[in-house]
């Protein structure tokens, strides 16, 4: 009995040799002289400062060139020569913008659809044609012209009637100066001096979104908005510049009458 726990206890003696020894080895590893501390921890130091993303670079965008290519968006100079090219001397004289003032109001000018008859014109061969859309507010019509903005030509004339595409911002604009001044906006005028405590005099205090008015949208339609549709009729969303939104759907304005109409 006495030499079984002899014989054991010296293995126990062996065992607790070789942990010390092993924790001697990974203490001469892990905890080295000062200086090669130093070393680590200037080295981890700059690890961490390179893993920190540099300060972005803010860099001015690329020169855009005269042409655009393919279906690239019309560039600023392509816009330019469409818009200049789409308007002639009868059009200007005989048309009216929105404030009544000579020459017809502009839409919208993007790139058009391109025609079947390029078909066998791949890519960049194709011409590049804007789609140039204007409303006469004499005559009620749209007109939509399509020019080859590599020519300058007029290839295509269309003028339609009781066709409202979307509102252009300075019609949005024209739209809340009617609401301003008008007896129906005095709720708008209200609510902007009660976020603000300012009078509101003008569209330019005001954030403007809207939409084309369709009558057969609602219901009862006020007998001063049943020519909606022939008019140009649009609902103006106004919003407090950096506030809060100011409810006008109800408040309807025929920019073609210059009127402002109310629904419900």
């Amino acid at each position: 009995m006495r030499e079984l726990v002899r014989r054991n206890l010296g293995k126990v003696m062996a065992g607790a040799a070789v942990a010390v020894a092993a924790t001697a080895v990974l203490v001469g590893v892990t905890l080295p002289g000062a200086g090669e501390s130093g070393d680590r921890q200037a080295n981890a130091a700059d690890a961490k400062q390179n893993a920190i993303a540099k300060d972005g670079v803010v860099e001015a965008a690329p020169d855009e060139g005269e042409k655009g290519i393919g279906s690239d968006p019309l560039t600023d100079a392509e816009i330019e020569r469409a818009e200049k090219a789409s308007v002639s001397g009868a059009m200007r004289s005989s048309a009216r913008d929105v404030e009544g003032d000579r020459g017809p109001q502009l839409l919208s000018t993007n790139l058009s659809e391109p025609d079947p008859s390029d078909a066998g014109a791949a890519g960049a061969a194709a011409p590049r044609r804007a789609e140039v859309v204007y409303y006469d507010y004499k005559k009620d019509a749209v007109i939509t012209k399509t020019v080859n903005v590599e020519t300058g030509k007029v290839e295509d004339s269309n003028t339609t009637q009781n066709v409202q595409p979307p509102p252009s911002q300075e019609e949005l604009a024209e739209g809340a100066q009617l609401l301003i001044a008008d007896p129906l906006g005095k709720g708008l005028k209200q609510d902007f001096k009660h976020a603000t405590g300012k009078a509101l005099t003008g569209p330019g205090q005001l954030q403007l979104s809207g939409m084309v008015f369709r009558k057969e949208t609602v219901e009862r339609v006020p007998s001063d908005l049943t020519e909606c549709g022939k008019h140009r009729c649009l609902q103006v969303v106004t919003k407090v510049k950096n506030g809060p939104w100011i409810d006008t759907r109800s408040l309807v304005v025929d920019l073609s009458t210059r009127s402002v109409g109310r629904l419900g």
